[in-house]
């Protein structure tokens, strides 16, 4: 499984940006599939999680600093994965990443994820 993630950049505080997670290799179907963040200086952390199966959605899951402003997302026929960011704050400002486990156990764990993007910058400006 490849995965690219794109559709960072540079937003005001209170804006709105759309990340996208591409996966190529084989489809998302049943994978545990997360986003993932890291500012500069920090640990990486759990921002969201979701699983699917065709028209089933098995979990959708956030962390409490993003949960009411972020929405996470699949689309089984494009095979990606989306995070849709608004009511942007500075504190948001990291590099993002999508992850994908094929055997969806430890949600919010690093660890539990077999396969990572390569990242994409989200920029906040107060």
């Amino acid at each position: 499984v490849q995965l690219q993630a794109s559709g960072g950049g540079l937003v005001q505080a209170g804006g709105s940006l759309r990340l996208s997670c591409a996966a190529s290799g084989r489809p998302f179907s049943g994978y545990g599939m997360g986003w993932f963040r890291q500012a500069p200086g920090k640990e990486r952390e759990f921002v969201a999680a979701i699983s699917w199966s065709g028209g089933t959605t098995y979990y959708r899951y956030y962390a409490d600093s993003v949960k009411g402003r972020f929405t996470i997302s699949g689309d089984n026929a494009k095979n990606t994965m989306y995070l849709q960011m608004n009511s942007l704050k500075p504190e948001d400002t990291a590099v993002y990443y999508c992850a994908a486990d094929p055997s969806p156990g430890g949600i919010i764990v690093v660890a539990d994820y077999d396969y990572w993007g390569q990242g994409t910058l989200v920029t906040v400006s107060s």
